[in-house]
């Protein structure tokens, strides 16, 4: 079974599919800050979704991470579904 997501890999893998490096990673707690004002777009987050599938065999679909407004939301639907061993709504795993 694959560990849960914690909050610094997300950053990490957010930091690497947004093109950034390390130090303009977002700093502080942005579990609720929306992804809009942390300056990541779709293809920002549609990127962030493949490296999930890659690291976690999560398969977001892709109307589902559209619904997704923050990292919160996000580490809930993939750590929801690696527990569990089965996919939410609109989620696969491998």
């Amino acid at each position: 079974m694959t560990e849960p997501m914690d909050m610094n890999t997300l950053r990490r893998i957010l930091v690497a599919c947004a093109g950034e490096d390390e130090a303009a990673a977002p700093a502080g707690d942005i579990l609720d800050v929306p992804f809009t004002d942390l300056g990541y777009d779709s293809l920002a987050l549609m990127e962030s979704a493949a490296r999930i599938k890659q690291e976690f065999g999560v398969d977001i679909a892709d109307d589902v991470l559209t619904e997704l407004e923050t990292p919160r939301a996000l580490l809930d639907l993939v750590n929801g579904s690696v527990r569990a061993g089965r996919p939410a709504e609109g989620v696969r795993v491998a």
